[in-house]
């Protein structure tokens, strides 16, 4: 059975990537996802944020920008226990490449032009394979139009890549008037995956103590469908790698996303659920149903279900929720 794949470039043992996550802070725990069967392993955030705040001032900050990032609330412990500055998260990167054998790709989350690229290249220089730029804004400024917001974008990603020679992904949300057209314009721009999607971590309102409060909640199950269709869509029309994050616990559900034409599914909050090794739990989920379908390899299934290939197009646009609006069952009323 062939479980490679091929994402950024690298070629992969299978499609099983560990995402961003807490878990990566410890090397420990890299060492445990590719005993796990892991193909490779995305590094928590580097965030800009942390670079430019002494202590007091992260601490200070912390709470009032906690609904800044989704990996913001999860990624931050306590200000007693962390360590600022890049030189912790530079030295994991180098003590990852020596402790491990699969590709380790590096995730940066910045707030200015100047943060991106300057510390992409230390990124790079410290020996990541591979750099994820976790893009995450929330526009509230009325005069900003939906231009200008792409352009920033576009920005950032031309100048992260104008500085390095390893591939770059990037981590994006949803809410674009016309995802597809972002999303091959980010590829000319020189990104060479996009991961989908990044979940925006909504706050809540705490009606004892009348404070907002940040509310933390892992992806379920369901969250697989929103990129589920947009890889569906894109598979086929932009040059670059796909990766499918958000809702992936079980082997059916990586193979829903290689079936509609990602190159990898990315694990995060089952193994913050269950443990590092659920990762050769679904591994062995998915090995399974391909011996059952007389499957040789991930690339024979690869992208058979996507909007380009499957028999029915319409099933990802909006003639199919039509179709599934006018044809849901009609509960019963039951006594009056």
């Amino acid at each position: 059975m062939d479980l490679s794949t091929t994402y950024l470039g690298m070629k992969l043992r299978s499609p099983l990537v560990c995402a961003a996550s807490p878990l990566s802070q410890q090397l420990d725990n890299l060492k445990r996802m590719e005993d796990a069967r892991a193909s490779a392993v995305v590094l928590h955030s580097l965030f800009e944020e942390q670079l430019r705040q002494d202590t007091a001032e992260l601490e200070d900050n912390l709470e009032r920008g906690a609904f800044s990032s989704p990996e913001a609330m999860s990624y931050f412990p306590e200000v007693d226990n962390y360590k600022l500055g890049p030189q912790e998260y530079l030295a994991l990167i180098e003590r990852a490449k020596q402790a491990v054998g699969i590709p380790v790709i590096a995730s940066l989350n910045a707030c200015s032009a100047g943060g991106w690229t300057r510390y992409a290249r230390a990124i790079q220089d410290a020996g990541a394979d591979a750099l994820e730029l976790n893009i995450y804004h929330i526009p509230t400024d009325p005069a900003q139009t939906s231009a200008d917001i792409e352009a920033m974008y576009l920005e950032i990603v031309r100048g992260v890549k104008s500085e390095l020679t390893i591939p770059v992904a990037v981590k994006l949300s949803p809410f674009f008037t016309n995802f597809s057209n972002i999303a091959v314009r980010l590829v000319e721009a020189g990104a060479g995956g996009l991961v989908l999607f990044n979940r925006f971590y909504q706050p809540d309102i705490d009606l004892e103590t009348l404070e907002v409060r940040p509310n933390i909640l892992r992806s379920t199950p369901m969250a697989l469908r929103l990129p589920l269709r947009w890889i569906a869509i894109l598979y086929g029309r932009v040059q670059a790698s796909l990766a499918g994050t958000s809702g992936v616990y079980f082997g059916g559900d990586a193979l829903k996303l290689l079936l509609a034409g990602a190159d990898v599914a990315m694990l995060c909050s089952v193994l913050l659920r269950d443990g590092i090794r659920q990762i050769t739990s679904i591994e062995r989920e998915l090995v399974a149903w391909m011996e059952k379908h007389e499957y040789e390899s991930v690339r024979q299934l690869k992208g058979s279900l996507s909007q380009m290939n499957c028999a029915d197009p319409a099933a990802f646009e909006r003639a199919q929720y039509m179709r599934a609006i006018i044809s849901h069952p009609t509960p019963s009323a039951g006594p009056s």
